[in-house]
């Protein structure tokens, strides 16, 4: 029996650096088949074994400066020297055909989107220790002593905000952490506001 296609729904993720936000994302799109990750815009290159258009859309900062002024961003941000932001089209139409959607942006992302979008569930995670977010970060081997120390600084500016959130996960353990994302994603997913239409739809309630 066809019936009307529901909105998606929009989880925002977002993270200080070395929390395993973007591990995270990454499972729960492998995990649920009607899950797609939103793919951002960046003026940063290419890390080692990144990929254009599957990781991030890679582009210069004059290609960044068109989709700004054409207004073609739903939020962008500078985040470490660089820019990142979410195409409002490619995230409306994901949406409007029914996909789930995971946004892992940070905390000034974030907040634009709020205003901007609703349905939204956000998602704030958070590592087990300042010293284990330093740990993270260095081990990832990406980033050079100065730069993980601007990290911490910024992490320690991010984790304040965690209070705006709906949901906060601590990740001391990914496995612990990937069940409390999932069961927040499956219980948002059978919320009554979402859930009315369908069940209007087969039982004629109002």
């Amino acid at each position: 029996m066809s019936h009307k296609q529901t909105k998606g729904v929009p989880f925002i993720v977002s993270a200080p650096s070395g929390a395993g936000k973007t591990t995270l994302c990454k499972m729960a799109v492998a995990f649920f088949p009607g899950l797609r990750h939103s793919i951002s815009y960046t003026t940063r290159p290419p890390r080692a074994g990144e990929v254009d258009g599957e990781d991030y859309r890679f582009i210069d900062d004059a290609g960044f400066d068109r989709m700004v002024e054409s207004g073609e961003f739903l939020e962008y941000a500078g985040v470490h020297g660089k820019r990142y932001g979410t195409s409002r089209k490619d995230l409306s139409g994901l949406l409007d055909e029914g996909t789930d959607v995971i946004l892992d942006i940070d905390v000034q992302g974030a907040e634009k989107v709020r205003g901007r979008l609703s349905g939204g569930v956000y998602i704030f995670i958070l590592p087990p220790s300042v010293e284990a977010c330093e740990e993270r970060l260095r081990s990832r081997g990406k980033d050079s002593p100065e730069e993980i120390k601007k990290r911490l600084r910024i992490a320690l500016d991010e984790i304040k905000k965690a209070q705006e959130y709906q949901y906060i996960i601590i990740n001391d353990n990914l496995t612990a952490a990937f069940e409390k994302l999932k069961s927040i994603m499956i219980a948002e997913k059978a919320a009554s506001r979402r859930m009315m239409p369908r069940v209007a739809e087969l039982f004629g309630a109002e």
